[in-house]
């Protein structure tokens, strides 16, 4: 990949990294909850699930399922499924306190790094947009595995960056959110419930 087009591509990762959407949620919401260091496997998590897509994608897989409308259609369901399941999981979490309680950073690392991992790999979204996203950069004549490398690389780099950011503000603004007791909990939690519910009816 040229170095002008990875610029280009860097700056379209940036922007799809700072858009809302269900792990930089769930990085933010973990953030308040586990505190930064804690978050970090789930950002991992959600890293390994975003390999994973952009593999599907690149390697032909993503446009039989955009083909495929009973694909596409189980896709969907599972996604918001596994959505409102997390949304009521978060909906339920106890409150934030100013320091982080035994019980909630004794949260299991693997039970983080596997909800991380579900949050992008469910998310048929995030499956479409990179099989119409990632064609415009490339190039037939260049190995696929390397551009594969060099671009999974640079989407998982960024959105590491951009999750950890917003899971140390989660800290930071602690006790603000302690404060507002359960009701952080409740919105996200509702959020989550919500986009599960509104993304398989999108089509309907």
């Amino acid at each position: 990949m040229q170095l002008d087009l990875w610029f280009v591509y860097f700056i379209t990762c940036v922007g799809l990294s700072l858009s809302p959407g269900p792990n930089g949620l769930l990085a933010l919401t973990h953030g308040a909850l586990h505190g930064s260091r804690k978050t970090l496997f789930t950002i991992w998590g959600g890293s390994v699930g975003f390999i994973v897509v952009i593999a599907l994608c690149m390697f032909g897989i993503g446009a039989l399922i955009k083909s495929s409308l009973i694909w596409l259609s189980i896709l969907k369901w599972a996604g918001g499924l596994y959505l409102v399941w997390l949304g009521i999981q978060v909906w339920r979490s106890p409150a934030i306190t100013t320091t982080v309680n035994s019980g909630v950073n004794a949260v299991n690392s693997w039970w983080l790094l596997r909800q991380g991992m579900l949050a992008s790999l469910t998310n048929p979204k995030g499956l479409l947009f990179f099989s119409a996203f990632l064609p415009q950069f490339i190039d037939p004549n260049r190995s696929m595995v390397l551009q594969f490398v060099v671009m999974a690389a640079t989407f998982v780099a960024t959105e590491c960056v951009v999750e950890f950011i917003l899971a140390s503000s989660a800290s930071r603004i602690r006790r603000w959110l302690q404060n507002v007791g359960r009701a952080f909990n409740r919105v996200c939690g509702g959020i989550f419930v919500a986009i599960g519910v509104a993304l398989p009816l999108r089509t309907l």
